[in-house]
């Protein structure tokens, strides 16, 4: 909620999310503040999928992957490309291959955006933070999970 802003530019605390909520136009579930505060806050962990998708709308129309519980899911850059279908293939095709022609890829992907003169994509600030580090899901679970998540939407 803290790095979203609401309609007025502020930070969003869970009485206005709720209000963004109930402003939506669309057909969707009611959120209290008091539900957004305890899923912000830990207490609640598992919010039905009309509940999230409802969220993501009032933040700004979110990817659902934005609202997880994990440091490598705050990168909304990513996130919303990773919605996009040819992006799931280009994934799809480097899952398997070495770590070393990952680096490859990357390189030549980066090379070609300077061509296109587009700007570089500034590396993930979750990925370089230093601290506790939680364990990380193999590839296969990882799928699963993403899966999971988007299977209901």
């Amino acid at each position: 909620m803290a790095s979203r802003r609401d309609a007025n530019g502020r930070a969003h605390t869970s009485r206005s999310l709720s209000a963004g909520v109930d402003a939506l136009e669309e057909d969707h579930t009611s959120v209290s503040h008091a539900a957004i505060a305890k899923l912000a806050n830990g207490s609640q962990d598992n919010p039905t999928i009309a509940t999230v998708v409802a969220l993501c709308q009032a933040l700004g129309g979110v990817p659902p992957a934005y609202l997880l519980p994990h440091d490598s899911y705050d990168d909304l850059t990513a996130l919303e490309v990773f919605e996009d279908p040819d992006a799931r293939r280009v994934l799809a095709l480097l899952n398997g291959l070495p770590k070393s022609e990952w680096r490859n890829v990357v390189a030549d992907l980066e090379r070609r955006r300077d061509d296109l003169g587009l700007p570089p994509v500034p590396r993930s600030e979750a990925a370089e933070k230093p601290g506790r580090r939680r364990r990380r899901r193999s590839r296969d679970e990882a799928a699963q999970y993403a899966a999971d998540a988007l299977e209901g939407l």
